[in-house]
């Protein structure tokens, strides 16, 4: 068996895990990227690419006020006691500082003013300004070798399935901006213009989102001279006598490599929503790996029984990053629903053809209360979006893009009855997805008199600042719109996810913690590697991706000997 030896070995490819990499390889410590598949860049690259960052260096320019004890206590209070205090602490702290670096290395990102935290209900909640975008990255800085090998992201996220869009020209579009005609038009001719890139290759230029974070760490990664492999499967981890973790072994290429590690090595892999026997074992019934918006072949969570088999505790193990998904065929994975959902004229039925939720809420209680509907005996996995012939014509709803666009004489054949029902009246609709006929028209109607008063009074749909974000501002409620005008339309979703929040717990270094509480040297875990610092919540957009690269940058720090303080140690242990 073959040796070599690193200072740090970084497993898995995604934003916690190149963060870290390119932190200590810049700091000098000779670091290793081994990638088990062929691309990199994990579920990060299919990702929105937000942050959710706290007092941020971009609300000055934005108008924005916010200050970190109303951050630590609104966190608080989302984790419910289930991450501990100074990991919290620890978060809000340095998340900016993170942030900061992304900037020095080529990779700066602006606030979002108006998009509000999840939980507007929840005291210390902002009504916008803790989630970052990351500014359009220009693919030629990273080259087009090395584009190659980067994860392309999902076509949900490009325009006509070539053209990139950022969060901002989302927003501005489902909100029916004037200003996005505009944009939408040179957003196309900026592509169909650029000859030179195009004879190149399909992808466009522009990186936006999770394309973006990702293309920019891997320009950083070449930046700083970081190593990396892919199609290199971790196997094991080592270990010395005392239990410190010195290295591991790598299959590559048909061989075992043993690799030492002197300072450490940082898991950061991914979930296990890939791994159908994991998903048994812990997460709520129903459950299916193939529900997952994540990537075929990714978060298999071979890096969660490495960590446990070195003695690492679990955590969380039954959470997850959920969001309803829909099957399109030919897309290599389920897409997430994160956005259409909430536009007026649509609603969201069980089996008995009743609401059970607000259609506009955050997407992982929007997952949960799925399952919960499953588990009434209501029939919630699937559930069922259904809309009318107005909400068809204006607004799009996963791979359907506006009637006005495309109609449905110019939809793919196949999509009916697989991707969408139609029916000419709720009756007809009905029996064509086996849901209650009288339940479904009891729920359109309610829903058309909502739209009227512009009351939601089953579950106050658009009553908050987080639910009408995108919503239609033309409406006497943004989110509320009349379902009474065939034909009818519905579509399928699934109780899916971004990704598992359970695995290794670490503490506010991102040092893995074994069964006693205590820490095991040399063994380091981010990102869906680790039991989320976020607990069952999910506090606002990007609070996977910031924890991810914020722990990864304090574990850098403390592998070093030079670990960030915490500055507000008064805090820790008072009730909220």
């Amino acid at each position: 068996m073959a040796e070599q030896e690193y200072d740090l070995i970084v497993v898995g490819s995604g934003a916690g895990a190149l963060l870290g990499a390119i932190r200590a390889q810049e700091q000098g410590l000779k670091t290793l990227v081994v990638e088990k598949t062929e691309l990199f860049g994990g579920t990060s690259a299919l990702s929105g690419g937000g942050i959710w960052i706290p007092v941020n260096y971009d609300q000055k320019r934005a108008g924005v006020k916010d200050d970190l004890e109303t951050a630590f206590s609104y966190m608080k209070r989302c984790v419910r006691g289930m991450a501990s205090d100074d990991r919290v602490l620890a978060y809000v702290e340095t998340a900016n500082k993170m942030a900061e670096y992304l900037r020095q290395i080529g990779i700066p990102y602006q606030c979002i003013p108006k998009y509000a935290d999840y939980y507007p209900h929840i005291e210390g909640s902002m009504p916008g300004g803790r989630t970052m975008d990351p500014v359009d990255f220009n693919a030629a800085k990273l080259g087009l070798p090395a584009l190659e090998t980067m994860r392309p992201g999902p076509p949900g996220n490009l325009i006509l399935g070539r053209m990139s869009i950022n969060a901002f020209e989302a927003h501005s579009m489902l909100a029916r901006e004037v200003k996005s005609r505009f944009r939408l038009v040179g957003m196309m001719l900026k592509y169909f213009l650029d000859y030179p890139w195009r004879n190149k290759t399909r992808r466009d230029r522009r990186l936006t989102g999770g394309q973006a974070l990702i293309g920019g760490l891997l320009t950083a990664a070449r930046k700083v001279g970081l190593e990396m492999w892919n199609k290199a499967a971790m196997q094991e981890l080592l270990q010395d006598a005392s239990g410190r973790v010195i290295g591991l072994v790598v299959e590559k290429d048909g061989q075992r490599l043993q690799l030492k590690a002197k300072r450490g090595v940082l898991l950061g892999a991914g979930g296990f929503e890939r791994n159908q026997q994991m998903r048994d074992q812990y997460l709520n019934k129903p459950t299916n790996a193939e529900w997952t918006a994540t990537p075929v072949g990714c978060n298999t969570g071979d890096a969660h029984r490495a960590g446990e088999a070195a003695g690492a505790q679990l955590a969380l193990m039954d959470w997850s990053w959920g969001v309803p998904t829909m099957d399109v065929p030919k897309e290599p994975t389920f897409r997430g629903i994160f956005v259409e959902r909430s536009l007026p004229g649509c609603m969201v039925v069980n089996a008995k053809g009743q609401r059970f939720l607000n259609e506009s809420g955050p997407y992982p209680e929007f997952q949960q209360a799925m399952l919960a509907e499953q588990a009434k005996g209501n029939g919630g996995a699937p559930a069922w979006i259904v809309f009318g012939a107005d909400f068809r014509a204006q607004n799009p709803m996963g791979p359907l893009m506006p009637g006005s666009a495309v109609p449905d004489s110019k939809l793919r054949k196949s999509w009916l009855n697989t991707v969408y029902w139609k029916g000419e009246t709720l009756e007809e609709l009905a029996k064509q997805i086996g849901v209650d006929a009288e339940g479904l028209k009891d729920s359109a109607r309610k829903m058309t008199e909502y739209a009227k008063t512009g009351k939601d009074l089953d579950f106050d749909r658009g009553g908050n600042v987080f639910d009408r974000y995108y919503g239609d501002p033309r409406m006497k409620n943004p989110n509320l719109g009349a379902i009474d005008k065939g034909p009818f339309y519905a579509m399928r979703f699934w109780p899916g996810e971004i990704g598992t929040k359970g695995g290794l717990l670490t503490d506010r270094e991102a040092r893995v913690l074994d069964k006693e509480g205590k820490i095991i040297p040399g063994l380091y875990c981010v990102g869906n590697n680790s039991a989320s610092v976020m607990g069952p919540s999910y506090p606002g957009a990007g609070a996977t991706l910031g924890p991810a690269m914020t722990f990864a940058y304090r574990a850098i720090a403390e592998m070093q000997g030079k670990a960030l303080p915490l500055e507000n140690t008064g805090w820790l242990g008072k009730a909220v």
